[in-house]
């Protein structure tokens, strides 16, 4: 198995063509700004690193544990150091370094096809500390300068999943609001971090000003890698990694955003990104609008092509959102896309008719499974034990993101709380109380209650700048009137849909507004929390439709 296993991803490769090496587009420009050629650190960062390492990651293929690294930190920080030193400064990377143990995580699907499975690389723990020293500098180089694009939300602080499904929902919400039917294609790269080649990634990095010894030192560390499957104790046979960022790595995750960098540039439409996870984005009503959508599919393809990716197009899928949409073709690689009704979105169910029902159902549905698990694995009906799984691993479930599908229906947020009422009576001794009653005694909130909590502190993020998206993206503040109040009264615009008027950035505008001045002066998001806390208890029914 672990041979099959071996020999499938490493058949995934890219062999990379360097007989007609692209130019990428120079998106750094030294009048601007400084270069990366070195990296300064000492041994207090070495320091800082080793502890915080977590003693259940696993170790390497030089079979060093974190905990034993944990245990002499203090010694080890010095030699550390001096090693990193010299490993940047002669640009030579230990070969236990670039070796990696891959393990198997299974997706979905058949799982006796290897191609079901995702690889996940295990590599030195020594090495990934100084790949986080690598990575801090790359970021803070990148960030500074602003050369990420904003249309990519994954690895980045400051923008997540929920930042990536608000820009969009807000994107197709307001265009349906105005009348615009909207056109969505999600694109699905193929084996997009395995395919990754080597030598045009080095020239993408020197395009966004990464150089010198910084440059050289992850051009060694791609180099010549190799990795074996280890299944159940057993292994395969060493072979050789010619392409890809390793998954698992530190380093590869920011390698792969400079990558896929300059993916939309020059496209008409929208592109929102997450990691590999594209989709793109444009308003149609008319054969030109579709020209234009046609076109920066083949632009899309023509990049793929260019720079040695794989679009899946099988599983690329186009979706139609309008009442009056044309429902036009579109094509890529001279194949149909798919058209389709619905598609999991970052781990959301979206609708061609925009309602959130089916979500619900969704979520309700694993919420459900997994209170099944507990009850059946549990003895104990104790609630202190029950509240603490409950928190972990079910109502995860149905908080995921709510700012982006929060329902108004009152048979969906129905079929969400029952989840909650099912929970409270499993707790010893509250089956024959009334739910709210149940929920005083277990100190919990209704579930409604916390998906109005969760826009309200979202909304706060952006206010205070601790999301990398911008508060004026989605609200406008209000001062026309002068009201009593706080300061940051926001401006509440018509809707002529449902699915605009209950949107995360006008369903909240109320409940923001009624906020005390105090709440919204809050210096740190705890602060901000103990305040709505407290005007719970104060103002009944406050988080309540």
């Amino acid at each position: 198995m672990a041979r099959e296993f071996n020999k499938f991803f490493l058949s995934v490769f890219t062999t990379e063509n360097t007989d007609h090496m692209p130019i990428p587009e120079a998106i750094f420009h030294e009048d601007d700004a400084e270069e990366l050629c070195d990296i300064q650190f000492d041994a207090s960062t070495v320091y800082r690193k080793l502890n915080k390492l977590r003693e259940d990651k696993a170790m390497g293929a030089d079979g060093l544990s974190p905990r034993l690294l944990l245990l002499i930190k203090e010694q080890l920080t010095v030699p550390l150091n001096m090693l990193f030193r010299k490993s940047l400064d002669e640009g030579q990377v230990p070969e236990d370094w670039r070796t990696a143990n891959v393990c198997p995580i299974f997706k979905k699907g058949k799982k006796s096809a290897c191609e079901n499975y995702r690889p996940i690389s295990l590599t030195s723990q020594i090495g990934k500390i100084f790949e986080s020293i690598i990575r801090d500098a790359l970021v803070e180089h990148l960030e500074k300068n602003r050369l990420i694009k904003d249309s990519q939300h994954g690895f980045r602080t400051g923008r997540s999943c929920l930042s990536n499904l608000l820009s969009f929902l807000d994107m197709v919400s307001s265009g349906l609001d105005k009348r615009c039917n909207m056109d969505v294609v999600y694109l699905d790269f193929a084996k997009a971090f395995d395919k990754v080649p080597h030598k045009r990634l080095l020239e993408k990095l020197r395009a966004h000003g990464i150089r010198g010894r910084t440059l050289l030192w992850i051009k060694e560390w791609l180099s010549n890698r190799t990795q074996r499957v280890g299944l159940n104790g057993l292994f395969s046979d060493w072979g050789l990694v010619s392409s890809g960022v390793p998954q698992g790595s530190i380093l590869g995750p920011v390698l792969f955003l400079v990558f896929i960098n300059d993916l939309d540039c020059g496209l008409m439409n929208t592109v929102l990104k997450f990691a590999d996870d594209t989709k793109l984005v444009g308003k149609v009503g008319d054969d030109k609008d579709r020209l234009n959508m046609q076109q920066d599919l083949d632009s899309l393809t023509g990049w793929a092509n260019k720079w040695q990716m794989q679009f899946n197009v099988a599983k690329c899928k186009a979706m139609y959102i309008g009442h009056s949409n044309p429902h036009f073709t579109y094509e890529m690689a001279g194949k149909p896309l798919v058209p389709v009704e619905h598609e999991k979105d970052l781990g959301i169910l979206i609708e061609g008719n925009m309602k959130v029902s089916a979500q619900c159902v969704c979520a309700a549905g694993k919420a459900n499974q997994m209170l099944g698990m507990i009850k059946r694995t549990f003895k104990s009906r104790n609630p202190d034990i029950l509240i603490h799984l409950y928190k972990t691993i079910v109502r995860p479930h149905l908080e995921y993101a709510t700012a982006a599908w929060s329902p108004h229906y009152i048979k969906d947020r129905e079929l969400i709380e029952r989840v909650q009422h099912r929970f409270t009576r499993m707790c010893k001794g509250l089956a024959s109380m009334e739910y709210m009653e149940r929920l005083q005694r277990l100190g919990l909130w209704t579930l409604e209650e916390r998906r109005n909590r969760s826009d309200l502190i979202e909304v706060f993020r952006m206010y205070r700048g601790l999301s990398a998206t911008p508060f004026t993206v989605f609200f406008e503040l209000d001062n026309t009137r002068k009201t009593r109040g706080h300061e940051a009264k926001l401006r509440k615009h018509h809707s002529r849909l449902d699915i605009r008027r209950y949107f995360f950035s006008v369903r909240v505008v109320g409940r923001w507004n009624a906020l005390s001045e105090e709440a919204v002066r809050a210096i740190s998001i705890n602060s901000f929390k103990r305040e709505l806390t407290q005007m719970r208890r104060t103002r009944t029914g406050f988080f309540m439709d």
